[in-house]
């Protein structure tokens, strides 16, 4: 019931909330008032995390295998300004920790540390933090050639050490956001849930509302034919009398106390009147043939062509939540795609239907899909947004005058890309630049659709897709 089209527009639109208020990790910035102590601290504060980055990529280089270099914290070290400045400052071959290298990689690699690590990768946040503890911040090697830096002092160390685990701390708290973020999208999935059901509902109260109505009408103190004897096709709707019937329905409405009729029936009201004055209503209540292929291709056009486009209903809508103006397109279809499944199962035109109410998901894949990929773009998003910013400086575009939603747009595209093998890659550019048209500016679409197929054409070439 909840597809992928509307699980990529909740995972785009709470990552770009996510992006933007996130707590940014960034290297601690020169010292202010710096003493000779402190400028000793400070430099071996950033070989320290260098010498992590040359540990990540040499690991690589040996085993052809990217684990620690993918981390997120090597990740956002190679993204950070100050880390850029020392990796071009060393860039000559002169890093005086380079020497402590090779024998540190041996090391980690025949760690119980390090083996740990690649049995569950995701637990990137805590592999450095050890490897610092264990294997840098004690090496003999390195605490010897620390001794030759200018204004060495055991005070300076024990600082510098001080400041690594400060930047542990601040890059795991820029992390925990996370949580925060599957969180969220969990609710905006569940409301789309509870969404489809109010949807599958409205046809009943709006039913009784009918009936309460011709009741008072028959206890008028002056009564008309009509009111005595009024056409009953409407309250006797055959689809109604199904959904009303329905267990899982029922179970819904009452486990989250949904009932339109308490909580808004000036709405009901509102929109019985708007059905009893079209057309639609006069034509069918003026069809003699009864039966509920009629009644319910009734509701079917009610549903679509009266209730979900009536502004008082969307208003009430955006009151009762954030999210469903958003999902109510999508919901609302599979609303009448459920109508016709109660008359399918109940005609007997379908035996495979045994459940008529459409499950949350469709398989286990889909029930998962939403937190991989939210997970994987913010894990990975440096990594995606260095490749769009590399295609970018190829065709000679300004990367800073990306629109953030579209950059939004493009690294979730390409974590999809990356990890869905089953999803073609047209297939998902297809479904990011639908969201682009929708999301971002006017000429987002066609924008992204052309730098996204720079990125696959560049990340194919040089090896590292092969999908």
């Amino acid at each position: 019931m909840i597809n992928r089209v509307l699980i990529r527009i909740k995972v785009v639109q709470l990552l770009y909330s996510y992006f933007l208020v996130q707590n940014n990790f960034t290297v601690q910035s020169f010292p202010s008032a710096p003493t000779k102590e402190k400028r000793f601290a400070y430099s071996l504060y950033l070989d320290y995390l260098y010498l992590m980055i040359d540990i990540a990529e040499s690991i690589n280089l040996r085993t052809k295998n990217s684990p620690l270099y993918e981390t997120r914290f090597i990740q956002r070290l190679l993204s950070d300004n100050i880390m850029k400045s020392v990796s071009s400052k060393y860039s000559g071959g002169r890093f005086p920790l380079d020497a402590c290298v090779d024998d540190l990689c041996e090391r980690i690699k025949n760690s119980a540390i390090y083996k740990n690590f690649l049995k569950d990768p995701k637990s990137d946040s805590k592999i450095w933090p050890e490897i610092f503890r264990h294997f840098i911040s004690v090496d003999p090697k390195i605490n010897s050639i620390a001794e030759g830096f200018e204004n060495y002092s055991l005070r300076g160390v024990d600082r510098a050490k001080e400041m690594i685990t400060q930047t542990f701390s601040e890059f795991a708290s820029s992390q925990d956001n996370i949580l925060d973020g599957l969180a969220d999208l969990k609710t905006s999935l569940d409301k789309a849930r509870e969404l489809y059901f109010r949807l599958l509902m409205l046809p009943i109260d709006i039913t009784y509302q009918r009936e309460v109505d011709l009741d008072e009408r028959r206890h008028r103190y002056l009564k008309s034919d009509d009111d005595l004897n009024p056409n009953p096709k409407f309250i006797d709707n055959e689809l109604v009398k199904l959904l009303n019937e329905n267990e899982e329905i029922k179970e819904f409405a009452k486990k989250h106390k949904i009932s339109w009729l308490e909580q808004d029936r000036d709405l009901i009201k509102h929109l019985l009147k708007k059905i009893t004055e079209s057309d639609l209503y006069k034509e069918y209540m003026a069809d003699p043939i009864s039966d509920l292929h009629n009644d319910s291709e009734f509701w079917k056009k009610a549903m679509r062509n009266i209730i979900l486009t009536d502004p008082e209903f969307l208003e009430s809508l955006e009151t009762m939540s954030v999210f469903w103006n958003d999902d109510l397109d999508i919901m609302g279809e599979f609303a009448v795609k459920t109508f016709r499944r109660f008359e399918e199962k109940a005609s007997g035109q379908d035996s495979k239907i045994k459940e008529p109410v459409l499950p949350m998901y469709k398989d286990n894949e889909d029930a998962r899909f939403g937190k991989e990929l939210f997970e994987d773009t913010v894990k990975n998003h440096v990594v995606y947004r260095g490749y769009i910013d590399e295609t970018l400086n190829k065709q000679h575009w300004d990367s800073d005058r990306l629109a953030y939603m579209d950059v939004v747009i493009m690294v979730t595209a390409l974590a999809e890309i990356f990890n869905f093998p089953k999803i073609p890659i047209q297939a998902s550019l297809n479904e990011y630049i639908e969201i682009a048209k929708s999301y971002s500016s006017g000429k987002s679409g066609s924008f992204i659709n052309g730098l996204l197929a720079g990125v696959i054409s560049n990340l194919k070439e040089s090896g590292k897709l092969r999908k």
